[in-house]
């Protein structure tokens, strides 16, 4: 029989109305009791239940560990968000394999932001086709903006490689953007600036005035913002304030927060198959009201400069 203070457990629960239960083991030894051996069993049963969940929860990718072996090794995700872009998956992932063959030190993540059209049926192609392939998929439409802040948070690496789903991104042009990272420790955001853009001229022209504007009244550094080619750190990326289309206004967000930021010049091609999900006054009708959005923002909020511990 178990004793405890010379008396036995089962009279100090009858005379004691603070002793635990011997039906509730945890609470038995926060009041520093000893529940008996079956009771210890039980315990020991449930640490060990805990234990296997965490490590299923691990395989299935709900717990990221920098030191679990699906993780170490990799440098950068490479985040393509994409909404009806059928035709474009496989041989975006065929090019991007001519240039980085598999094993390499990176992930592909697709966020599938509500496709309707066959993109869902490719994404399962290409995740049974490619081991380094990983799709998140939105229940219903929620925007580009939210398909990235989705990829970021899935994300098993530091370091966010966005590229465009519609293929006008060049693979080729990867490798510059993480030297620039390389080159310089700091830099948290580096943005691709397009040489030529290979669109028609009604688009280059309400383009190049976006940028203007934009330039003129953010002063952000970048030439281009427009462009979805960007090399991101992850810890900064979750850092942007959420809605729709602040995927814009990184580099604004970059500048007005400190992070050190470059600009690398890359190539831009015309859209593989499909077509764009902009039109020319829609996306300047919604632009502009975004602008005005930032420049709130940016005027409501004060940067405290270089913060230490003293």
């Amino acid at each position: 029989e178990l004793q405890i203070n010379g008396a036995s457990y089962e009279s100090q629960i009858a005379t004691d109305p603070k002793a635990p239960s011997c039906q509730d083991p945890l609470q038995a030894i926060a009041v520093g009791t000893r529940p008996p051996l079956l009771t210890l069993a039980a315990i020991c049963s449930f640490l060990a239940q805990m234990i296997r969940t965490a490590f299923a929860g691990r395989r299935s990718g709900l717990f990221l560990c920098p030191s679990c072996p699906e993780v170490m090794g990799l440098r950068y995700t490479i985040l393509i968000s994409v909404l009806n872009e059928q035709g474009n998956i496989l041989p975006l992932l065929e090019e991007l394999q001519a240039v980085a063959p598999y094993p390499g030190d990176y992930e592909v993540l697709f966020v599938d932001d509500g496709s309707t059209d066959g993109t869902p049926d490719e994404l399962l192609q290409a995740k049974a086709k490619y081991p380094f392939v990983r799709v998140v998929r939105h229940g219903t439409r929620a925007g580009k903006s939210r398909a990235i802040r989705t990829g970021c948070h899935a994300a098993k690496t530091d370091w966010i490689m966005m590229v465009d789903g519609d293929m006008q991104n060049d693979p080729r042009d990867i490798a510059p953007m993480l030297a620039a990272v390389e080159r310089d420790a700091e830099v948290k955001v580096v943005c691709g600036i397009r040489r030529r853009r290979d669109d028609t001229l009604a688009k280059k022209i309400t383009s190049r005035l976006g940028n203007g504007i934009r330039r003129a009244l953010l002063r952000d550094g970048c030439p281009d913002t427009g462009c979805g080619f960007k090399l991101v750190h992850r810890a900064a990326m979750l850092e942007l304030p959420q809605f729709d289309a602040v995927h814009r206004f990184i580099p604004t967000v970059a500048t007005y927060s400190g992070w050190k930021m470059a600009n690398v010049p890359i190539n831009d091609r015309k859209r593989h198959a499909g077509r764009s999900k902009y039109t020319n006054i829609g996306r300047a009708f919604v632009g502009f009201f975004d602008l005005l959005g930032m420049l709130w923002m940016l005027r409501r909020n004060t940067m405290p400069g270089t913060v230490r511990e003293v």
